[in-house]
């Protein structure tokens, strides 16, 4: 990195951890780092959010940790509310087209997200917008000229895209809008660096170049994160796998539990992605566990600690920790289960979703399949159970959720 100052480089070298930075690597952002300095211009760093679902999980945080790294240096994040987005949805990884939402379920969904970002980062000092302040201003004739600016071959690169075209199935026009939307935001922000995950590719790239045919000298540089499995270790986290997705929202006790679920092989990419423990000891931690030297149980408790503290203060994780021992390790069952009073016979599949112990009567009859129900200790395989009024039974759900039944 020659004629870059050390300082920049190694910053550099920390925002990069992690990340791809495109299109020209750790030595892009130095250089752009230095730049910023010695012009007294802060680098204008952009993430777009559509708030398709009321609550973040886990999963956005390693984006936002990143966000937070660039504040503390003194640069300004720029986040945009898809509220114009929103009401498309990103077509990305999708099979099919996704069903727009109302103006009114934009608004209801976006009302909780800067409580649960500033969990994570000072958006008090971050400069908010709502991109539909803009798009929704774009006359037809700008519109027009805004999709001239790339060609249907270039949108058909998009692997989505390809798939579904290649399979038969239905790309609807409006679908194309998206990601030249999402660009066209960074024209009206004048980022200069631009967050997003792997999924975002195509469209923070494309930010790039629409950038440039609005004639900015210097367009946007692209960082990509990855995106971080859930609980099952397989998919990417999200909403729509519930049971596999550790939200903001979740109470301490559950998102305990919920950490202390994940596979072994997650727990360095847990450490790497969602805590700021060097990678030399991480590179330590995966020896000590290949080696067999170390229980990898002891590690994930403390990873398990540190995420829930961060979330939700050191009492929380530590009454958390202690219920999670006395249940799980001790076989116990907690001090402060809640009573629910059973008026009339309900069906077991109703009761666990009422109690939203499930998300739904088919989560209820897999968890009873795989064992995971049990009233006073027994398995209960009868999924046309019923419960009575005065059975005066706990009821458990998985390993974490119990219900006094009285």
């Amino acid at each position: 990195m020659a004629d870059i100052r050390q300082e920049f480089i190694e910053q550099a070298m920390q925002l990069t951890r992690n990340a791809e930075f495109l299109p020209d690597g750790a030595e892009g952002l130095a250089a752009k780092l230095q730049h910023a300095h010695d012009t007294n211009t802060p680098l204008r760093v952009k993430l777009g959010m559509d708030p398709t679902r009321p609550d973040l999980h886990l999963g956005h945080t390693v984006v936002m940790r990143k966000l937070r790294e660039f504040q503390q240096l003194g640069h300004k994040i720029v986040l945009i509310v898809g509220g114009a987005t929103a009401m498309i949805g990103d077509p990305s990884g999708k099979s099919e087209t996704r069903p727009a939402l109302t103006k009114e379920q934009v608004e209801e969904n976006a009302k909780t997200y800067f409580e649960q970002m500033a969990k994570v980062l000072d958006v008090s000092e971050a400069e908010v917008v709502n991109n539909a302040d803009w798009l929704h201003k774009l006359t037809f004739t700008e519109l027009l000229q805004l999709a001239g600016k790339i060609t249907v071959a270039q949108m058909m690169t998009r692997d989505d895209f390809a798939k579904r075209y290649a399979d038969g199935r239905p790309i609807a026009i409006h679908e194309f809008f998206y990601p030249l939307m999402q660009a066209y935001d960074s024209v009206a922000i004048d980022s200069d660096i631009e967050l997003g995950g792997t999924d975002q590719r195509f469209n923070t790239l494309l930010g790039r170049d629409i950038q440039a045919a609005y004639g900015k000298k210097y367009p946007q540089h692209v960082m990509m994160l990855p995106l971080l499995e859930g609980t099952d270790g397989v998919v990417k986290m999200s909403k729509t796998y519930p049971e596999h997705c550790i939200s903001l929202t979740d109470s301490a006790k559950d998102m305990f539990g919920k950490l202390m679920s994940i596979p072994d092989t997650l727990i360095t990419r847990y450490y790497s992605l969602l805590t700021d423990v060097p990678q030399s000891e991480l590179v330590k931690m995966d020896e000590e566990i290949a080696s067999g030297s170390i229980n990898p149980r002891d590690i994930k408790m403390r990873l398990t600690h540190m995420i829930t503290e961060e979330y939700h203060g050191k009492d929380g994780a530590d009454k958390a920790q202690e219920d999670f021992i006395n249940v799980v390790s001790n076989k116990g069952i907690p001090d402060d289960i809640e009573s629910v009073t059973i008026e009339a016979d309900k069906s077991i599949l109703d009761l666990l979703v009422e109690l939203s112990f499930v998300q739904s009567k088919g989560e209820a009859k897999r968890l009873i399949q795989g064992g995971g129900v049990k009233l006073d200790g027994e398995k209960l395989a009868d999924m046309a159970f019923m419960v009575k009024p005065n059975m005066d039974v706990v009821l458990q759900a998985g390993k974490r959720k119990f219900a006094k039944l009285v």
